[in-house]
């Protein structure tokens, strides 16, 4: 299977809403944040799945990008 690859209006339909799966992108990457119980319902610390998250998780993340080490890689975002 090859991956898929979003721009923001495909990644947009996966924000862990009304049973969709939760995605982020970030760097080029798009992560299955759906089983982590941090982003229940599709939201985590004001942010929410569906959308393009690299700047957010450089700045703001306590955690950093190590916490994506542990996701699966979905598919390849490109911008619009």
């Amino acid at each position: 299977m090859s991956a898929m690859t979003f721009n923001q209006t495909e990644l947009s339909k996966y924000n862990g809403q009304d049973g969709q799966p939760a995605y982020v992108a970030v760097d080029g990457d798009v992560y299955d944040v759906t089983g982590v119980a941090a982003w229940a319902g599709g939201k985590h610390h004001g942010n929410l799945a569906g959308q393009e998250l690299t700047t957010v998780i450089d700045t703001k993340s306590p955690h950093g990008r190590k916490v994506l080490n542990n996701l699966t890689v979905v598919g390849q975002y490109v911008a619009d």
